[in-house]
């Protein structure tokens, strides 16, 4: 009796039990979460990529993939502070496509072809309705790329991340031949520059973006002024980065492209240089392209000087391919046949420094 009394006695002075998931981490949830995105990245699978979600790690095989003397290939990116209007607005089936797009669109730059994607969801507390339509747009993107979706980490943080916010990250592995890598060093004074026209604002400037909304007190359900399809500013500003990967990469394994800039942070004025060789500069004649109506408002709204719209958006130029100037008019009408919007937007021009960019013309 004196035994059963203290064997009571100490389990009354024991603290509640407590639980991961009374922490605020389920792990149940989560193992569903993994079940229901599991077709999504089966729809993905490519040649070299067969492995199934769920497991340590995933392999992937290059010579079935057709390379024989590759090189690997990696990128790792986000999607900035749009993600905010995403939560903001509750639009979230594309902002996964974004996130495979900024790697995907970096790695086509060195004439690589992505071969697999991975993602990371951190959140406060899972709500898998969010998280599936997230990865949904992951997938979206993976098969607009050509890139298989092997896996991930999910992460639930309480106390992290306030509730109903989520961060994203995404990270792609690529593959080229040796001999296929760009930029090339060809690179000479009087060859062409392309421009493929962008979706919209892409994934960088949203900071800028956000404070010109807020500024001029707009709702993100009202109606953009800027938009054709008198979408709301939430949906026209959340419309996803364009993926060039399909257009791009037959020619550039074809050698027909001399370098490639996908026009992320730092506009054309930072992100052209980065590929052409010293002692020369890329010249644009602004005058050679429209600009999309979303940059126009945001000029304006902003009162925004043309050199600093330049190095911050993309403004209406996506990625710019340099060939020669025999090539070119070949490739505008092969790019525009794959769906892009191609034009001829300038030159490169001999310099005596560092490469840079210059611009003539208005807009």
């Amino acid at each position: 009796m004196s035994s059963s009394f203290e064997d009571k006695a100490a389990k009354a002075a024991l603290p509640n039990r407590h639980t991961y998931r009374s922490a605020g981490v389920d792990i149940d949830n989560a193992d569903a979460f993994v079940k229901a995105i599991s077709p999504m990245a089966k729809s993905t699978r490519r040649a070299g990529a067969d492995a199934s979600l769920g497991g340590f790690g995933a392999l992937f095989d290059l010579k079935a993939a057709g390379y024989s003397d590759p090189i690997l290939v990696t990128t790792t990116d986000g999607v900035g502070t749009k993600l905010k209007l995403a939560i903001e607005t509750g639009i979230h089936d594309t902002i996964g496509i974004d996130l495979v797009a900024m790697s995907v669109n970096d790695l086509i730059v060195q004439g690589a072809e992505p071969l697999l994607f991975l993602d990371y969801f951190a959140t406060g507390k899972l709500d898998r309705a969010v998280a599936e339509t997230v990865v949904s747009g992951i997938a979206t993107g993976c098969r607009d790329a050509g890139c298989a979706l092997i896996g991930g980490e999910t992460a639930e943080m309480p106390g992290l991340y306030h509730e109903g916010d989520y961060d994203l990250a995404g990270f792609a592995v690529g593959a080229v031949d040796r001999d296929k890598i760009l930029p090339r060093e060809d690179i000479v004074p009087g060859d062409v520059i392309i421009g493929l026209a962008s979706s919209g604002v892409h994934s960088n400037g949203y900071s800028l973006v956000r404070k010109l909304v807020s500024a001029g007190r707009h709702s993100l359900t009202e109606p953009a002024p800027f938009d054709p399809d008198a979408r709301s500013f939430g949906e026209a500003l959340l419309t996803p980065t364009r993926i060039y990967v399909k257009a791009i990469l037959p020619l550039a394994r074809a050698r027909r492209i001399k370098a490639l800039a996908h026009i992320t942070g730092g506009g054309l004025t930072e992100n052209v240089p980065r590929v052409l060789p010293q002692g020369t500069d890329a010249l644009f004649d602004l005058s050679l392209w429209l600009r999309p109506p979303v940059f126009r408002w945001l000029q304006k709204a902003g009162n925004v000087e043309t050199a600093e719209m330049l190095r911050t958006f993309n403004c209406g130029i996506g990625m710019i391919l340099v060939a020669s100037q025999s090539e070119a008019p070949k490739l505008v009408a092969d790019l525009t046949a794959a769906g892009e919007q191609a034009v001829v937007i300038g030159e490169i021009i001999a310099s005596s420094g560092e490469p840079g960019t210059r611009y003539m013309g208005t807009w």
